[in-house]
């Protein structure tokens, strides 16, 4: 089978799971932006603009996530308006499917889950979701790097002396962590909601509580890797 057709293939999997992921046993998901239609969407995997080079996600594919996820979002949200700023969604609910074809592209443990230990990526689960910062006009902010930049750049914790990237992260920090969410050491746009274990079936979370390495990988409790 050519490279082209196992591609949609791929995207028709990934269509039929984003279609009934919601009516998935266990995984309750609703569309972000009904929850708060001014938040942005902008699923780096629905086109090429990702670090595979090409859409694995089909045309249209809503931000999903579980209830709960998308009340603390839209918490961050009216925060964040009383600065004038906005969150933007890169990624959100995350077919495993998906995630196998990110961890074949990356194969790097570090980034990104593999699919085959622990319970895989908790964007898979509904409980993480990628985020960015906008201006009031919808404009992108200066961050510390782009999305899925396997760096040391992308650190949480920013080393840089720009005070304006500084402020940008910070904000986005202050905003989610006030409205429920954890951050990852190694990813500054990744956040998960605080408690994530308990969104996860007993073994699931067993398993990815067992993945955490006792050298200070993770950073607030969840395994380092998307």
């Amino acid at each position: 089978m050519k490279c082209f057709d196992i591609r949609l293939v791929g995207l028709a999997m990934v269509t039929v799971a984003l279609r009934s992921a919601a009516a998935e046993p266990g995984i309750p998901l609703v569309d972000i932006k009904s929850v708060d239609p001014t938040i942005i969407i902008e699923l780096r995997y629905g086109g090429s603009n990702n670090f595979t080079g090409h859409r694995l996600y089909p045309l249209g594919a809503p931000a999903l996530v579980r209830p709960e996820v998308a009340w603390r979002l839209a918490t961050a949200q009216a925060f964040l308006k009383r600065y004038e700023y906005r969150l933007k969604i890169w990624d959100a609910y995350r077919p495993k499917s998906v995630q196998v074809q990110l961890w074949q592209a990356a194969h790097n443990n570090d980034y990104i889950a593999d699919p085959g230990t622990g319970a895989g990526s908790l964007h898979s689960w509904g409980v993480a979701v990628d985020a960015t910062l906008v201006d009031t006009w919808n404009r992108a902010v200066r961050m510390p790097t782009d999305f899925d930049d396997f760096t040391a750049a992308a650190m949480y914790h920013y080393r840089g002396a720009n005070p304006w990237i500084r402020w940008h992260v910070h904000l986005l920090q202050i905003a989610m962590g006030h409205a429920g969410f954890d951050g990852l050491r190694t990813e500054w746009w990744h956040f998960t909601i605080a408690g994530w274990q308990e969104y996860l079936p007993r073994e699931e979370a067993e398993r990815a509580m067992q993945a955490l390495e006792p050298a200070g990988r993770a950073n607030y409790d969840q395994p380092n890797q998307d």
